[in-house]
C-alpha cells in the first residue's frame, strides 16, 4: 500500500508542475471565452437573460442620457474587447482596467435595485441577483491575471503530498525586480 501512495504522490507532484506551467494561461483564456460569449449575446436584443436589468442599470448610471440600445451596445462591445484581449493575451493591462469598470457596472444593480434583487423569502437573492453575485469569481480571476501582467508567475516548489497534508496554504512570496531576473543577467 505504501508504494501505491508513493506512486500517487509522484503523479500529484507532476500534475502540480503542469498546473504551475499552464493554469494562469488557462484561467486567462477561460475568462476571455466567458466575456466574449456573454458580450456577443448582448448584441442581439431579447437573447441576454439580464437585458432588462442591464438596460435599466445603464440608464440609471448614465442618468438616462444614452439613447435606447446604445448602453447595451457599449456593454457588449466592452465585454467582447475584454474577452478577445484575454484570449489572445494582448493588451492585458487595458483589458483588466476595462474589466474593473465593467464589473463595477455589472454589480451596481445590487445597490441600485436591492428590493428587486432580494425579493425572495427572507430576502433570498433572485436568479438575477445570483447571476450578479457569481461575478465575484470573475473579479478574483481578473485579479490573478492582473497580478501576472508584469511577469509575475507561479513557481513550482515540489514537495511530497505527505509533507503538505497538514500544512496551511503557503504564503505568497514577493521578490524584488533583481531577484526575478534570470541568473545570467544578474
Amino acid at each position: 500500500m505504501h508504494t501505491l501512495f508513493d506512486r500517487f504522490d509522484r503523479l500529484d507532484t507532476r500534475m502540480n508542475g503542469w498546473l504551475v506551467t499552464h493554469s494562469i494561461s488557462l484561467l486567462r483564456i477561460s475568462l476571455g471565452l466567458i466575456f466574449l460569449a456573454f458580450g456577443v449575446l448582448k448584441f442581439f436584443p431579447g437573447v441576454s437573460p439580464i437585458e432588462d436589468l442591464a438596460t435599466r442599470t445603464t440608464d440609471a448610471l448614465s442618468f438616462a442620457m444614452l439613447p435606447p440600445g446604445v448602453g447595451m451596445t457599449i456593454i457588449a462591445t466592452m465585454e467582447c474587447a475584454i474577452g478577445l484581449c484575454f484570449i489572445t493575451g494582448r493588451l492585458l493591462r487595458i483589458a483588466v482596467w476595462l474589466m474593473g469598470a465593467q464589473m463595477l457596472g455589472a454589480m451596481s444593480p445590487l445597490v441600485l435595485f436591492p428590493g428587486e434583487l432580494f425579493s425572495g423569502p427572507s430576502h433570498a437573492p433572485s436568479l438575477a441577483a445570483q447571476y450578479i453575485i457569481k461575478d465575484v469569481v470573475l473579479v478574483g480571476a481578473g485579479l490573478v491575471i492582473a497580478a501576472t501582467w508584469n511577469g509575475a508567475q507561479i513557481v513550482a516548489e515540489p514537495r511530497s503530498m505527505r509533507s503538505t497534508l497538514r500544512a496551511a496554504a503557503p504564503k505568497v512570496m514577493r521578490r524584488t525586480p533583481t531577484e526575478m531576473q534570470p541568473t545570467a543577467q544578474r
